[in-house]
């Protein structure tokens, strides 16, 4: 399986409604519209054009030429500008077969090289054991819990704290 992360382009919209609509949102931000429209799909590829390369790094996933995900670094504000929030989603047929670790793993190498940052910062949810496997096998730590922190769906979650330092 070739897994690839390739810039994020106007013309790739139709792949980003699709997987947008098509991602399991168990434990994803709320932030993400559903249903994702042309609108939705035409602010975000605006707001990656205007950002990527320059201060945040956006890509989409891609295995065997296929659009499956899309991964994202973007630094915090303030004191914590040399700090950066990695987040990811991945169709669910594409789970558990490494595609998420490649990606990550890509990613911090990008970030890390194009980006004035000495960490990247992971947040999940304590229950997806996937997603923290993934961080981990990526050179991320935890580092702290986050009790209650999250309601999502009418669900109540610790959150977890990933670190990645450069």
């Amino acid at each position: 399986m070739n897994i690839e992360l390739k810039k994020w382009s106007f013309e790739d919209k139709e792949s980003l409604i699709k997987i947008c609509n098509e991602v399991d949102r168990t434990y994803l931000a709320n932030r993400l519209p559903f249903p994702y429209t042309d609108e939705a799909a035409d602010w975000w590829l605006n707001m990656v054009k205007e950002h990527d390369g320059v201060d945040s790094v956006f890509r989409i996933i891609v295995t065997d030429g296929i659009p499956v995900g899309s991964i994202s670094v973007e630094p915090k504000t303030d004191v914590y500008y040399k700090d950066a929030e990695i987040g990811y989603m991945l169709l669910t047929e594409e789970w558990s077969k490494g595609v998420a670790t490649e990606a990550v793993r890509q990613m911090c190498e990008i970030a890390f090289s194009s980006l004035d940052i000495l960490r990247i910062t992971g947040y999940v949810y304590e229950p997806n054991f996937a997603s923290r496997r993934v961080l981990e096998k990526n050179g991320f730590k935890l580092e702290g819990l986050m009790e209650q922190a999250v309601t999502k769906n009418d669900k109540i979650y610790n959150l977890c704290i990933y670190g990645k330092l450069k």
